[in-house]
Formats: C-alpha cells, sequence, structure tokens
C-alpha cells in the first residue's frame, strides 16, 4: 500500500516504516538529558551536579564523582559479616563493629611526569598534604619535576614554539610549558650530595637497602618543603612507588654519580613486594589514573593480585584502537583480573588538567574542612 494525494506521487509504505520504526518503553529508571540552567544563578557546585545529566564527557566527569565519593565513604561495616566455614574460622577482629567501621577502601593514585610539570602539582600535593589518598605511583618525571619546582619555576610557554630556537637558549618544552636547563643545573647541585650520603648508610654499619621508594622517601625528606607532594608524602608516611625511577633527570644524576662514586644500588625487587602487598592486604581498593603505560599499568597490576580493583576512574586522553595500555577502558582490565567482574568504573576521556581539578573540587574537597586541616 502507498500513501497518496490525487495527483502526487506516491510514498511507499516501507519508508514511513523505516522512519517510524516504534520505540520499546524507557526502563522507569533512566537518565533524563538536562544540561545547567543560565537562567537561574549557577554555581560551580550546581553546575557539576548537571553534568551527570549532560551526555559525553560530562556524564563521564559525572560519573567519576559519583564513583569517588563512593570509594571514599565506602566502610568495612557497609559489607555483610564474614561467615565461618568447614575450612577455616573468622578473625574475630572482623566481627567488631568499631574495628570494621574504621576499616576504609584504600585508594590508589596514579600520574603522569607531566602533571606535575603542570598544576595538577597543586591538587596532588593538597590529597597527599591531608592524607585523602593512600598510595602513590608516578614516573620518574613526576618525581623530580616536583623537587625541581621547589627550586626554580616552570612557565607557560605555547606549544608552537620552535624547538631548535628553544635549544639554543636552553629552554625545555613540555607541551606548553618551559623549564629552563639551569632548574636541571640546581637540581643536580641539590641532589647529589644526598647521593653521597646514600652511598655512605649503603656500604656503613646499618647497610641501608635503597628502593626506589625509599629513596622518594629520603629526598622528601631532605627537601623540606611544603609546596612538595614528597615532603608531605614523608611527612604522612604515604609510600611513593616509580617503577622507572631512572627514566629521567633523576636517572642522570644517578648516571652521572656512578662515574663519580660508583656503587649506588637501588633495588626494585623490594619495591615490586612492598606495591604488591599494598592491594594484596586491603579490604578494598579504588584507583584513580591520570595517564596511562608505566603508571597505570603498576597499578592495576598489583590490583591483580587481589583478583582486581572495586572502584576504578582513568582519565586520560587515549584511544584504545592501537592497542595501548593509556587507551584501554576498564572492561580490557577486567578481562585480565585487575579490576573486579563486579566494580564500579569509568573511564573520562578528557584532559587532566581540565578535569581532575573539576572531579577534585566534588569529591575530595567538597567537605573539606578547617578541622581536616588541624588534623593532617
Amino acid at each position: 500500500m502507498t500513501t497518496s494525494g490525487p495527483g502526487q506521487e506516491s510514498l511507499p509504505d516501507s519508508t514511513q516504516a523505516a522512519v517510524f520504526v516504534a520505540s520499546t518503553e524507557m526502563p522507569k529508571d533512566s537518565v533524563v538529558i538536562k544540561g545547567p540552567d543560565f537562567n537561574q544563578t549557577v554555581t560551580l557546585d550546581s553546575l557539576l551536579s548537571t553534568f551527570i545529566t549532560s551526555g559525553f564527557q560530562a556524564s563521564a566527569i559525572g560519573r567519576a564523582i559519583e564513583i569517588i565519593n563512593e570509594m571514599r565513604q565506602w566502610r568495612l561495616s557497609d559489607d555483610p559479616l564474614p561467615v565461618a566455614t568447614d575450612d577455616s574460622a573468622v578473625d574475630p577482629e572482623l566481627l567488631d563493629p568499631e574495628y570494621r567501621k574504621s576499616i576504609k577502601c584504600k585508594i590508589f593514585l596514579g600520574y603522569t611526569s607531566n602533571l606535575v610539570s603542570s598544576g595538577v602539582r597543586e591538587i596532588i600535593r593538597f590529597l597527599v598534604q591531608h592524607k585523602l589518598v593512600d598510595c602513590l605511583v608516578s614516573s620518574a618525571g613526576g618525581i623530580e619535576e616536583d623537587f625541581i619546582k621547589c627550586l626554580a619555576p616552570t612557565y607557560l610557554g605555547e606549544f608552537h614554539l620552535e624547538g631548535s630556537t628553544l635549544r639554543k637558549q636552553g629552554l625545555n618544552r613540555i607541551g606548553n610549558l618551559l623549564v629552563p636547563n639551569d632548574n636541571y643545573c640546581k637540581f643536580e647541585d641539590w641532589v647529589v650530595p644526598i647521593l653521597d650520603q646514600m652511598l655512605e648508610e649503603q656500604n656503613g654499619p646499618e647497610k641501608t637497602l635503597w628502593t626506589p621508594s625509599t629513596v622518594i622517601r629520603r629526598l622528601g625528606k631532605e627537601i623540606g618543603h611544603e609546596d612538595s607532594i614528597y615532603y608531605w608524602a614523608y611527612k604522612n608516611d604515604i609510600p611513593v612507588f616509580c617503577p622507572a625511577l631512572t627514566d629521567g633527570s633523576l636517572g642522570d644524576m644517578i648516571y652521572f654519580h656512578s662515574y663519580k662514586s660508583p656503587g649506588l644500588v637501588i633495588d626494585i625487587v623490594a619495591d615490586i613486594r612492598a606495591m604488591n602487598n599494598q592491594a594484596v592486604f586491603a579490604k578494598k581498593t579504588g584507583v584513580i589514573i591520570l595517564g596511562g603505560g608505566v603508571v597505570k599499568h603498576h597499578i592495576c597490576n598489583a590490583n591483580l593480585m587481589r583478583n582486581g580493583a572495586d572502584y576504578a576512574v582513568f582519565i586520560n586522553t587515549g584511544q584504545e584502537f592501537d592497542g595501548s595500555d593509556a587507551g584501554a577502558r576498564p572492561d580490557e582490565a577486567v578481562s585480565w583480573g585487575k579490576i573486579r567482574m563486579d566494580a564500579k568504573s569509568v573511564k573520562v576521556y578528557a584532559d587532566a588538567t581540565v578535569a581532575f581539578p573539576l572531579i577534585v573540587s566534588q569529591t575530595f574537597a567538597k567537605d573539606f574542612t578547617k578541622s581536616t586541616v588541624s588534623n593532617s
């Protein structure tokens, strides 16, 4: 049958049927898309509260906020009491209500070096200063750039600045950031005497064993600067892992030092045990990872040892078509057992310098009070 009026060409019924396919009824709990209403007074809080219903990456940011707040609020007392079996008894401590209320989700924060070069460094410092995260993982640049910024500043430049011109000027470009070469000279002057002390302690009566995490802890102690992430990590006893510690300026300093005063040993085996145990002995884990590569995998692989993380938030711009670690969505990690099958997870496809401050404003910083400061 066709539809037409007098003298008109007929429209096949199949065309209308193709356009007007009947819809199934949407579930009652379906989210309706709705953005902010700027006819009303809009604050940062009210604006971000609309992200979850805005779609695309705004909704991913909204979901990240929900997941992070859930991992922060979880207590062991939220889970059912354990039940004894024929093979094993229940630890009495796990039945104690007060003990159960005291056990929180262990939060891993990972980030690539460029984020410490950027202003995200101050956000990470805030989280560590107030003990809002439990374990850090960074690439080498994310360690040294923090110390270097305590010695000299990083500047805003432009992405298009010509490399050959900058090289002649002794300026190093990180995206649209500029780091004078003199900063690294100052870093060398600061760090080499510490490496000398570490070598003495390694060869001294106590035979100190150095690992990447204990090196970072020592440098955090030595910097003694309240702007430093790793000063606060040292002060608050928050472990910092860096499986590729030599892949940066700190590695250059260790290389030069090996000729001047050979013999310093940094043991990575002890650190893989320490890192994995952070996950293995946790009752619940949440991971927040900014960027990809070794940082992302180091955290995820540690959580494999406990059959996966319970919560996961990835923030990066990587795509999965090339099989990169950064591009991999949380579901790929589920296939490896690095994130649990029933975990709550999201990937935010965005520049972390934009997304992470917004997320932190609605999570860790949302209920931050002066009393928190005084208790830190």
